[in-house]
């Protein structure tokens, strides 16, 4: 069996019909595979469309402010990739004129490209020999050849780039590359695959030795952590105070409400007396009006337990400046990048 030529003939007769396949500018490639990390197609595929429409390229999104294309990031999660695209875009512009490199080297220095992101573009916009290998790919050859090795570790990667260059040799790079991925995520799924009907299942290990339920192999995920947020939602003659998140914490550069921390939940009570309620509003009078129902929110190794609290505070200059809080007009929401879980607050319980 001839593994490449098979899933290129799936490929042909059942890919999507994806906007991103139909052109060979690497701008419109890598800007889909940065959306498509860790976003599903039906979802990262609005985003797509949405980022072509206002920076159709990429010299139009290296001139925008971080803080709009943060904006439209808005609810797709994991921030860093839109930070790094933006960043990128601005490098390529200063250092290339705006042309993406076709040398692995230098796609390899630039922020949020690495080995996957950079094989995409070296494939798909330039057709060069470059192996594409994401989580699809990863499952499809543990699968149909029965290896062990642990997806997520350093041992894998080079065992599965080289497996994939090694299929991928008497074929079209692009081709390949798409086909292999396609197949991965629509035919080799993570649960209940169609394996009766697999166009490889007469050369697959899993299928032969009833093994697909346990493979590929993972390293145990880290322990998820649990934070508790408690939000001060501060009203201020018809403005509410944001504050922008900095540092190497989450949601870096994305605006959300001053902040409580604490180790666990806590009751409103013996949060008002705390150490840290008294470091926030100093020896500023606050009364509570209302306590928001708890909200979760999940991330890839956290759990974020947050209440909002809104209270009455007679707020000064001083208060604002020292703090670096932003006062936002009500009816300016909207224009603000804020994270998914500020988001559905403002949704639910401001409108």
């Amino acid at each position: 069996m001839d593994f490449g030529s098979e899933i290129i003939r799936w490929y042909h007769l059942n890919k999507r019909d994806l906007p991103w396949r139909n052109t060979r500018d690497p701008y419109r490639i890598w800007l889909s595979e940065i959306i498509l990390q860790q976003t599903r197609v039906d979802q990262g595929l609005a985003y797509y469309h949405r980022f072509i429409e206002k920076y159709p390229d990429i010299k139009k999104l290296a001139k925008a402010k971080e803080d709009d294309v943060l904006k439209l990031w808005q609810g797709l999660g994991y921030y860093t990739r839109a930070r790094n695209l933006h960043h990128t875009a601005r490098e390529i512009v200063k250092k290339h004129d705006g042309k993406f490199p076709d040398d692995e080297k230098q796609l390899r220095s630039l922020k949020g490209i690495g080995d996957y992101t950079c094989g995409a573009i070296l494939s798909f916009a330039f057709h060069k020999k470059f192996p594409v290998v994401d989580g699809n790919v990863f499952r499809l050859l543990s699968r149909f050849n029965g290896i062990k090795t642990p997806i997520n570790s350093q041992k894998a990667k080079k065992e599965f780039y080289a497996l994939a260059g090694e299929l991928m040799e008497h074929h079209q790079p692009h081709d390949f590359n798409q086909a292999i991925m396609e197949f991965g995520s629509r035919q080799c799924k993570p649960q209940n695959p169609d394996c009766i009907n697999c166009v490889l299942n007469a050369g697959c290990f899993a299928f032969s030795k009833k093994k697909v339920n346990s493979l590929p192999v993972k390293i145990q995920k880290k322990k998820t952590r649990k934070r508790f947020f408690n939000y001060i939602v501060i009203h201020q003659q018809g403005k509410i105070v944001f504050k922008k998140r900095t540092g190497k914490d989450i949601w870096k550069n994305l605006f959300d409400f001053p902040l409580v921390e604490t180790s666990s939940s806590i009751r409103i009570e013996k949060l008002a007396t705390s150490n840290e309620w008294k470091k926030l509003f100093g020896k500023t009078g606050t009364s509570i009006v209302s306590v928001s129902r708890n909200y979760r929110h999940l991330l890839s190794h956290q759990q974020i337990h947050a209440r909002f609290i809104t209270v009455n505070l007679k707020v000064s200059k001083m208060f604002i400046s020292r703090n670096k809080f932003k006062p936002v007009s009500e009816n300016n929401l909207g224009q603000l990048a804020v994270p998914k879980l500020v988001e559905n607050f403002l949704k639910n319980e401001m409108e």
